[in-house]
Parts: C-alpha cells; sequence; structure tokens
C-alpha cells in the first residue's frame, strides 16, 4: 500500500523542528515482482559516455522547486540557489533551464538573460537524475538513454519528472537508445575510458530492477555506456531517497585518479561507508589496468545554521565539471572549504574553482551536480 510520508532527497528523517511545515512530502514505494526480460538495444560497441570534464555544448537544468515538496519556507532559497549554480555555470557554458509555464515569468526576472528558458511540466529541479545520460561516437554524434526514471524507487511523484528526458532528446534533435534499465543519472561516475563506478544499493535494489545480478546488469549496461569495468561500491539502501548514489560519494578526475569524500564523524551514518569505499577503491584498478590514485575530500566539521538539519548534505563531492570551471560548495568551514578548494585547484590546474552557497539545496539533501547534466560536445 502506498501512503503518505516525509522525506528529502538524503534522509528519511524529518526536517528540524525549526522547519517543521517544510517537509518533503512524497510516496514510498511498497513492492515489486522479480525483473522481467530486458527488451532493449545495445549500441554499437563504439558509443561511449564521455568523462564530465570533457567539453560540453551546454548544461541542462530545471527550475522545478515546489511548494508542496520544498514547503513555504525553504522555496524562495531554494529557487535563489538554482539561479546562483546557473549564472555561475553560464559565466563558462550555456545554460539551457526547463521551467514550468505557470512560472515562466518569475524565471524571467530571476534569471534575466542569462540563461535560455525552455517550458516543461516538472515535479522537481533534479535533472542529474531526470535528464538524459548522453552518449557519442565519431564523428560528432550524440545520443541520449532514458533510463526510465521512477522517482528513486517509486519515493516521490514524478509523472511529469519521468518525461523529461525524452523530452531534452527531443528538444536537441536527437536520437534516444532505448533500455528498460531504471536507474539515475547520479548512480553513474564514469572515465570516459571504459570505467565506471557505481553504488549496488542504488541500482541492484527492488525498487528499481528487482532481481536482478549484478552480473545481468553489467551485460546490459557496458554496452550503452561503452564500459569494460564497474568499480562496485556498496552503498546504503533505505538511508535517503536515492539509495546512495555514486555522485556523493565518489568522482573521477581523470582515468586513473579518483576523489573520494570522507565523513570523519564516528557518529554520522556515512561514515563506516565512506571508510569502506576508501579501502575498496585504494585496492582497485581501472578497466586499463591501472591502480587508482585516490585523493580524499573530508566533509566539513561545521556548517552554517540557517538551514541547518538533519538532512543537511554536507560534502564536497557533489561538485559539477564545466567548460573552464570546476562549481562546488562551501558550508561555512573555512578550513574545510579553502581544503576542498586547495585539492581541487591541483586537480583541476587549468579550471577555476569556485565555491558557492547552495545551504537551502544541501538542506533537502541535494548538491550542485544533483542539479545539473551535461551535454558533452559532439
Amino acid at each position: 500500500m502506498l501512503g503518505k510520508v516525509t522525506i528529502n532527497r538524503r534522509s528519511f528523517i524529518q526536517f528540524s523542528s525549526a522547519f517543521a511545515g517544510s517537509v518533503l512530502t512524497s510516496q514510498m514505494f511498497s513492492g515489486c515482482g522479480t525483473f522481467n526480460t530486458i527488451k532493449t538495444v545495445p549500441p554499437p560497441a563504439t558509443w561511449w559516455m564521455p568523462e564530465e570534464s570533457e567539453p560540453h555544448e551546454h548544461t541542462w537544468m530545471a527550475f522545478g522547486a515546489s511548494r508542496k515538496i520544498w514547503g513555504t519556507k525553504l522555496l524562495p532559497a531554494v529557487q535563489d540557489n538554482l539561479v546562483t549554480i546557473a549564472q555561475s555555470i553560464a559565466d563558462y557554458e550555456p545554460v539551457y533551464m526547463l521551467v514550468r509555464e505557470s512560472e515562466h515569468e518569475l524565471a524571467v526576472q530571476k534569471f534575466g538573460a542569462s540563461v535560455t528558458l525552455i517550458t516543461c511540466p516538472l515535479d522537481d529541479l533534479w535533472m542529474r537524475d531526470t535528464g538524459p545520460v548522453f552518449v557519442k561516437r565519431e564523428p560528432g554524434q550524440l545520443r541520449g538513454i532514458d533510463f526510465n526514471f521512477n522517482g528513486w524507487g517509486q519515493k516521490q511523484e514524478h509523472g511529469h519528472d519521468a518525461e523529461v528526458a525524452q523530452f531534452v532528446i527531443e528538444q536537441i534533435g536527437s536520437q534516444e537508445m532505448a533500455t528498460q534499465l531504471i536507474l539515475e543519472g547520479g548512480a553513474i561516475e564514469v572515465d570516459g575510458h571504459g570505467t565506471a563506478m557505481i553504488t549496488e544499493s542504488s541500482v541492484l535494489n527492488r525498487n528499481r530492477n528487482p532481481g536482478m545480478s549484478k552480473s545481468e546488469f553489467e551485460a546490459w549496461l557496458k554496452p550503452l555506456l561503452g564500459l569494460r569495468k564497474i568499480i562496485w561500491l556498496p552503498g546504503i539502501r533505505g538511508r535517503d531517497i536515492t539509495d546512495g548514489h555514486i555522485d556523493f560519494y565518489a568522482r573521477f578526475v581523470r582515468p586513473g585518479v579518483v576523489v573520494a569524500g570522507y565523513e570523519p564523524d564516528p557518529t554520522f551514518f556515512d561514515h563506516a561507508v565512506t571508510k569502506e569505499n576508501l579501502d575498496i577503491l585504494r585496492s582497485e584498478t581501472d578497466a586499463d589496468e591501472r591502480q587508482l590514485e585516490i585523493l580524499v575530500l573530508e566533509n566539513p566539521k561545521t556548517i552554517r545554521p540557517t538551514f541547518a538539519t538533519d538532512d543537511f548534505a554536507a560534502g564536497y563531492i557533489n561538485f559539477y565539471v564545466v567548460n573552464g570551471a570546476v562549481i562546488v560548495p562551501e558550508f561555512g568551514d573555512d578550513l574545510a572549504d579553502s581544503r576542498a578548494k586547495s585539492i581541487l585547484q591541483d586537480l583541476y590546474p587549468e579550471r577555476h574553482i569556485i565555491q558557492l552557497n547552495i545551504d537551502a539545496i544541501a538542506a533537502g539533501g541535494g548538491g550542485i551536480h544533483c542539479t545539473t547534466q551535461q551535454q558533452p560536445r559532439a
């Protein structure tokens, strides 16, 4: 039976009393059958998903926060955070922003001429998960994959967001690659040379791909994204609405180099899993048998109190790489913020490191990467 619950993107714990009335209302998933035989058309092996730091044509975002999900108190701040993110990206590459018809005038007022607005029905703002995953091949061909967004396992109303990937693909005049795999863009991290990192908790889950084994999943995903090896991290089922997406735990900087998050507080729920992630990654090789080099970004020890909740997503791994810059959060912990900026500057020496206050979005359990989806330059 489906029933109303209060959740947000990173946790099933309600907002603290300071934000009572601003909870994220959703619908919980109660069960699935077994996975049906997949009827999909794998692409030729020459298709691949580029790594995020490769050149972008532009970035897609969604001005989709609603009062129903975010509540009256958080909504204006969340919308302003989206403006800050979009305008920062627009300094380096074009931004296409989906917006409801009813909020088009508001979006014009907030964004001005900094982004291109495109009218589209929306449920929420998480373009990383609702938008298409792009693959390309030479010479100059680009296709989008719709991974059948189902509200992170039927946890949130998603009738409009389930159509976003196909809508974007149609907007750019591309072709769609069909699959019956169910996952989200935030569940995939690739190096663009045949290696991916994925959490078991988010994709080998009865609320997305029930009954599917790891080997079956790999057999279908690898040809879609041009992969030769998948590095599996455990993740955490049921703690957050994504069931532990990889883009909050580890990211490729380039082939053979990974930056991973670490929660130093042993009382926090992410501490054990981030420690296990580091142990696994330090023993792993990529598809070309290179030993991975691991750089660590520790989460901040303190955050600003304005939007502090039990669910606040305080970590630096959810950054977004654009043409010429890396857009990364800062949380008011001067030491941790500056350390994260310094490490990322060393990793991306030819890019500007732009730190943003996105506390309202973090209070809803998300980050900068979650709000964006790159369209690679074909």
